[in-house]
């Protein structure tokens, strides 16, 4: 009987306080979307030759669409983003033989903590954070007229990372309720899940190490063998810049 009382008591307790003015007052939203880049960096990036021979992804800047929403309670930030984008590249796979196009599609779900600088009597608000995030990645290789490969566009199979990210921005308040916020984030998007996959199992071919992420090592890799030459676990970072023009309070 005393515990259900105790229990009664704190209920109403943590009620009242969650309806209390001072609190309310204190809950801000804003949710909306924006646009922006992503630059591959470290592996991600370099060149179509690069992508060729392994080493690399060789992905060039591309685009960043983004919805965001932000909430606070009691000073405490907590930020929610979902991006997609694309990253690609063209180029010769070796001097004087053959062309890729490669591309690859980023679909990522990301939430964090913020931290809010305050400047005074500056409607602009400086803010540091981090996020974890759930990546998924898809894409296509076009092959023409390259040595030991098919010609022809051929489908990179569907793969998902867990990822890490710190971020930076500035929030500028353009009115009562709408805000620009101009935003950098560093990702770490393959922290978690690198795997070797070879889709195609009835056949040994140069091929088959493109058509999926492949940024573990491969397992069967040899010195100078053409069907199996990735030696090293490859990192998937990226920059991203963005802008957004979040409504709310």
């Amino acid at each position: 009987m005393k515990t259900t009382s105790w229990k009664r008591a704190l209920s109403i307790a943590l009620a009242t306080l969650a309806m209390h003015p001072l609190v309310l007052a204190q809950v801000t939203l804003q949710v909306g979307g924006g646009a922006g880049v992503r630059m591959p960096m470290d592996d991600f990036a370099g060149t179509t030759a690069d992508h060729y021979a392994g080493t690399k992804y060789g992905f060039s800047t591309g685009y960043n669409l983004n919805a965001k929403a932000r909430i606070g309670l009691l000073g405490f930030k907590l930020a929610g983003q979902v991006d997609y984008g694309t990253v690609s590249n063209s180029g010769e796979a070796l001097p004087g033989q053959g062309s890729l196009e490669i591309s690859q599609t980023i679909f990522s779900m990301k939430v964090g903590p913020e931290f809010h600088l305050g400047v005074p009597l500056m409607p602009v608000t400086p803010y540091l954070g981090a996020n974890a995030a759930f990546h998924s990645f898809s894409g296509e290789i076009k092959i023409q007229g390259v040595t030991k490969l098919p010609s022809g566009t051929h489908r990179v199979q569907s793969a998902s990372r867990i990822g890490v990210g710190v971020n930076g921005g500035i929030l500028v308040s353009l009115g009562t309720f709408t805000t620009l916020d101009v935003g950098i984030e560093y990702a770490l998007m393959n922290i978690s899940g690198k795997t070797w996959e070879d889709v195609n199992l009835k056949d040994d071919q140069r091929l088959d190490s493109y058509l999926a992420l492949n940024d573990e090592k491969d397992p069967l890799y040899r010195a100078g063998d053409d069907k199996h030459f990735i030696g090293n676990a490859r990192s998937i970072n990226s920059v991203l810049l963005t802008v957004s023009i979040l409504f709310g309070l």
